[in-house]
């Protein structure tokens, strides 16, 4: 594999950021495109509106302008825990996905640690799927499936979504996301990659946490020192056939609030890179 790797920017990155400041960025580094998310105030990184307050016809018509698609929007979180609440949810984010010319919404599992029988999880998970698939296909979007490698996540392990997805027919809708800091919580082996429809990239490098403990905060931009095998899990991607794209987001504050994300972008890229030609020579 050669070291020239398609990155991508979550506005989980930068969230102070607008988006049209996303897309600048994104453009001087390289990247082929960005993701926004509508989450970002709810948890307290921002207090800009989804699209900071523009319609998303014009943010999306902006990143084009700069050359940088709008790979997706996410989140429906809680997506398979299903309600009417839920359909007006995930309909509202097909419709700005539509309106801006994203490529794909995200569907995030829940991560309450709920206990319930897996023929019952598994059976709502498959529900919330077939439920969504006709909007999906009357709108002609593609849903990104990301399970959560948490053990408070109701759905940890790609196969299962996997499976949910063939039983409803919905493999032409349907991709999933591996990000691999959840592929390394969840202890598993298979990559699907004809599945992937995005790479979520971002690693841990604390010592002292062990890998039952850690949480989103640790996530920050890959280093030599990353413990979550970033460059083995994109070389596995690439020789399984994947060819999409493989997109930034760390959680920590202290990237969030770091004074040249763009130089800390760079340098990360060009390590990962060269760990890539490194495991292919």
């Amino acid at each position: 594999m050669s070291g020239r790797i398609d990155f991508a920017l979550n506005h989980m990155t930068a969230p102070r950021l607008e988006s049209r400041a996303l897309v600048d960025l994104a453009a001087r580094l390289g990247c082929i495109g960005v993701e926004l998310r509508n989450d970002l105030a709810d948890k307290r990184l921002t207090e800009r509106a989804f699209f900071d307050g523009e319609q998303p016809g014009a943010v999306g018509a902006y990143a084009r302008s700069k050359g940088i698609r709008l790979l997706g929007l996410s989140e429906v979180y809680g997506f398979n825990r299903w309600s009417e609440e839920m359909r007006g949810k995930v309909r509202l984010l097909i419709d700005q996905a539509k309106e801006s010319g994203a490529e794909s919404i995200s569907l995030i599992p829940s991560n309450d640690g709920a206990d319930m029988l897996d023929d019952r999880r598994l059976g709502e998970l498959r529900h919330a799927l077939q439920e969504i698939l006709p909007m999906l296909d009357e709108a002609d979007i593609v849903a990104l499936v990301e399970p959560l490698g948490f053990r408070t996540s109701s759905l940890r392990r790609k196969g299962e979504a996997v499976e949910a997805i063939e039983a409803v027919g919905g493999r032409h809708r349907y991709k999933l996301v591996h990000d691999t800091f959840h592929h390394f919580l969840a202890e598993e082996d298979a990559f699907f990659p004809e599945y992937t429809g995005i790479v979520h990239i971002s690693g841990v490098v604390d010592p002292a946490v062990s890998a039952g403990e850690m949480q989103d905060g640790h996530r920050i931009l890959i280093t030599q020192e990353d413990r979550l095998g970033n460059v083995a899990q994109i070389s596995a991607l690439h020789a399984g056939g994947y060819k999409g794209a493989y997109s930034y987001e760390p959680f920590a504050s202290s990237v969030h609030a770091a004074p040249d994300i763009e130089g800390e972008l760079r340098a990360s890229m060009k390590l990962v890179e060269a760990g890539i030609a490194a495991a292919g020579s």
